[in-house]
């Protein structure tokens, strides 16, 4: 049974004004960031696991950090995003939020950045960047998270592409799908988690370490 999207629209909790704010920058300039019904289902997984700490790769304007730092009030976020203006607005949004102390924005490539923020270990990671570079992100911080913590990964689903045959995927986006397709198959066989996909918002993957 499929369920209407104003159905599950209906069930969306109520967003402050910066937030809202966040959603309309977002939208007019093209910026990427959780659909609502995912970071609703995000949030609602974090409440249940209560992570002291979280690491996020992918910041955007910092929307989901805040997002998540709002649903747990006591974790702490270190969040890391390569885009140079997407870190200056990021920082920007959170300084103005009411969690602004608890979230570390890092600028800087996540496959190469090495920040004193990030030399310790995590209850959860949260991947939102690069969808080709998924397995890459996974291989470099996992390591990071503490036996029984989660790695949660968003748009598995990738607005229907992952759902196509590779020749039917617009040639640009091609090797992006073959290697979110390859990670997801790994990560399913991978001996050390135990992962499930999710089909909310654009596909939410739920990885969780032995």
């Amino acid at each position: 049974m499929e369920l209407s999207d104003a159905y599950i629209q209906s069930f969306i909790q109520p967003r402050n004004d910066l937030l809202l704010e966040m959603e309309a920058f977002a939208e007019e300039n093209h910026v990427p960031i959780m659909q609502l019904a995912g970071i609703d289902a995000l949030n609602q997984l974090l409440r249940i696991q209560n992570p002291s700490k979280i690491l996020e790769i992918g910041t955007a304007i910092g929307y989901s950090a805040i997002r998540m730092a709002e649903a747990l009030p006591n974790v702490q976020i270190v969040t890391i995003e390569r885009d140079p203006e997407r870190v200056v607005r990021a920082k920007a949004y959170i300084e103005r939020s009411t969690v602004s102390d608890r979230i570390t924005a890092i600028e800087g490539d996540a496959l190469e950045v090495n920040d004193e923020a990030i030399h310790t270990t995590f209850d959860a990671v949260f991947i939102d960047a690069a969808k080709g570079q998924y397995q890459r992100f996974f291989e470099k911080y996992a390591p990071l998270v503490k036996s029984g913590g989660v790695l949660y990964i968003d748009n598995m689903y990738m607005h229907g592409l992952s759902d196509l045959d590779l020749k039917d995927v617009p040639r640009r986006k091609r090797t992006m799908i073959r290697n979110l397709k390859n990670f997801t198959e790994w990560i399913m066989e991978h001996p050390d988690y135990t992962s499930a996909f999710l089909p909310v918002g654009d596909g939410l993957l739920l990885c969780l370490k032995r």
